[in-house]
């Protein structure tokens, strides 16, 4: 069994994957554990929960991956986790796991967004850094704008909480920008924005549909240890 756990980093999924992967919901903690004793053979991470529930722990990724569990991460939570257990065998996939991995961005607030409801669809209602980032990224390469107006717009962007970051607020709320200018830097930002998010997760769904079904012995440098604290998790998943 192939499962996926995955939301507003790609709310229409299921129109892109095949009959053998399963969908579940963003992770909390517990989760990865549960799709294991499930029967999991490849786990892919992209969206998870973190402000109002206990995220993923990193302890139930390292007992999916003791157990041959083949675990990917990407653009969101899972890009995160992965970047912090890739060396025990987590597989990232894509830019911002990348740009984690690498040092290049070090917030792990940079891929939270707002979105809606589940049941309402679960879309992105703000903007994450990470895609502001490709998003100027790309506007730079084609000389749309200069280095320094686009470090003014990042900065700008960076200072603005999380749940209330959209294109019309970084823009009004850019000093660079002058009143008369800021709906033509509102329409270029809008016409030229990478959900570098979405690329990711389509990439992550791409990379556990390739993936060998069926849990394969690897050699490992490590070992997983049975804390008590593990222990009383295991328990709290049984109950």
């Amino acid at each position: 069994m192939k499962v996926i756990f995955i939301g507003p980093s790609l709310p229409d999924a299921a129109s892109h994957i095949s009959g053998d992967i399963v969908l579940r919901p963003p992770a909390v903690q517990g989760d990865v554990l549960r799709a294991v004793e499930d029967g999991a053979s490849v786990i892919g991470l992209v969206d998870g929960g973190f402000e109002h529930t206990a995220p993923v722990w990193h302890k139930e990724i390292l007992f999916a991956l003791s157990l041959d569990v083949t675990v990917l991460g990407a653009a969101s939570m899972g890009a995160l986790r992965a970047a912090e257990c890739s060396a025990f065998g987590m597989i990232g996939v894509g830019r911002i796991f990348n740009d984690y991995a690498s040092g290049t961005i070090v917030d792990d607030s940079d891929v939270a967004l707002l979105h809606e409801p589940r049941e309402l669809g679960g879309r992105a209602l703000t903007v994450p850094m990470v895609n502001v980032r490709s998003t100027l990224d790309e506007m730079e390469r084609l000389q749309l704008l200069d280095r320094a107006f686009r470090r003014a717009l990042e900065q700008t962007a960076a200072n603005l909480f999380f749940k209330k970051r959209s294109w019309a607020l970084i823009v009004e709320a850019c000093a660079a920008i002058s009143e008369s200018q800021k709906q033509y830097w509102l329409g270029m930002l809008k016409t030229h924005a990478i959900d570098q998010k979405r690329t990711d997760a389509l990439a992550l769904l791409e990379a556990v549909d390739g993936a060998d079904n069926q849990r394969v012995p690897k050699n490992r440098h490590w070992e997983f240890r049975k804390t008590a604290l593990w222990t009383e998790q295991l328990a709290r998943s049984k109950s």
